[in-house]
């Protein structure tokens, strides 16, 4: 018999999780789970009773309610989003065997950061104590990122902090970031840092961005693309400061004023930003540590309308106790709008601090809410 390679657990992983999302994917079949009392269907979707305000999982032993008063869900968290909240018996659910899946997912990511070559899923499995596949999906679920995603990010953060020491070549630094190879580091070095590795260690001397600054209905908003994607879309009252941010974002890169071409996708960015909820279907060069990542990709699922708060986040990547680090996160964001940082409130739903100032993400709030005038500029009284 072919043994089976890292491939074919993936494929066999993917395939399994379409199956098991096929199984469950119109209302018909979730309610007929959720009679069934269906285990299997725990983790592919929630179902919210809109006479209690509570979610629950398929399984969940709470009494069945009235099929006009379900909603389903595709994740808690959208449930959370839209004003639901965990039902008593779904919190008591996520105790011990929650534990277990944080502990073991920590002791994993251990394993990957202190690895010189990253592992292979079924050996992270392994280590977990859990089948590839339902690892793969705890793992993403705990910290927002898939194994490879995780451990990608801990190499491109490491590569970053190498390339920056005093006197480090570059060929140490391909070793110290855990490359086994030249030629596995080059493959991968140019999504890594959206450039070569000589070009990052000297500042970026090479790289050249495109960008542009226009207005819209929140101010001066300047938007910048490097090779691999958008890497800044940025706001403020003063067009000057936006391109000195930039400058102070790539000091050696080569700016390059934008194009025709340029200029609608500018435009596209511009309609974005009046209406958040039409999305942006433009690729993002996001460069940031492993937790940065992980949060930023969280605040992504963030539906538009809906807000979240410093400590669900942290909860949501599985890191609870991180509420300060998140904010941080957040702060550290280059892209407004597109990583939705404003859709991050304190606990009692209080707006907070925001980079680009508290009155654009009041606006941006009321906008996806629908409630916007369009009409005002930032702070202006309504």
């Amino acid at each position: 018999m072919k043994p089976l390679t890292h491939h074919d657990v993936h494929h066999d992983a993917d395939h399994a999780a379409d199956s098991a999302a096929e199984a469950y994917a119109s209302e018909a079949q979730r309610w007929a789970a959720v009679q069934a009392r269906d285990a299997r269907a725990d983790g592919q979707f929630v179902y919210g009773v809109r006479t209690t305000g509570v979610y629950c999982r398929p399984s969940s032993s709470a009494r069945l309610p009235k099929r006009e008063n379900v909603e389903f869900f595709d994740t808690a968290q959208a449930a959370e989003a839209a004003g639901y909240r965990a039902s008593q018996r779904a919190s008591g659910d996520r105790t011990a065997m929650a534990r277990q899946h944080a502990a073991a997912i920590a002791k994993v990511c251990r394993m990957i950061e202190r690895a010189e070559t990253p592992p292979s899923l079924d050996e992270l499995a392994g280590e977990a104590g859990m089948s590839p596949f339902h690892f793969h999906r705890i793992f993403k679920a705990e910290t927002g990122l898939t194994p490879k995603g995780y451990a990608s990010a801990f190499r491109a953060n490491k590569l970053r902090q190498e390339l920056g020491q005093k006197g480090a070549t570059v060929t140490e630094a391909i070793y110290d970031a855990g490359f086994n190879s030249n030629s596995r580091f080059y493959a991968a070095a140019d999504n890594m840092l959206g450039m070569q590795a000589r070009e990052y260690r000297a500042g970026a001397p090479n790289m050249q961005i495109r960008f542009a600054v226009a207005q819209c209905s929140l101010g001066a908003l300047l938007v910048a693309q490097s090779q691999v994607g958008l890497c800044a879309i940025l706001l403020a009252d003063d067009p000057e400061q936006l391109v000195q941010d930039l400058q102070d974002q790539f000091p050696k890169a080569d700016l390059i004023g934008g194009d025709a071409d340029f200029e609608l996708l500018v435009a596209q960015v511009v309609g974005f930003i009046e209406a958040p909820s039409l999305g942006l279907n433009l690729p993002l060069d996001v460069q940031g540590t492993a937790f940065q990542e992980r949060v930023w990709q969280a605040l992504r699922e963030i539906p538009p309308g809906a807000t979240v708060s410093y400590a669900q986040v942290a909860a949501r990547i599985g890191q609870p106790k991180a509420v300060r680090a998140v904010a941080q996160a957040c702060g550290a964001n280059h892209l407004a709008v597109a990583i939705p940082c404003h859709r991050v409130v304190r606990n009692n739903g209080e707006l907070s601090g925001y980079r680009w100032g508290v009155d654009r993400k009041r606006e941006l709030l009321l906008r996806e809410a629908g409630q916007a005038s369009h009409a005002g500029q930032p702070g202006e009284q309504r």
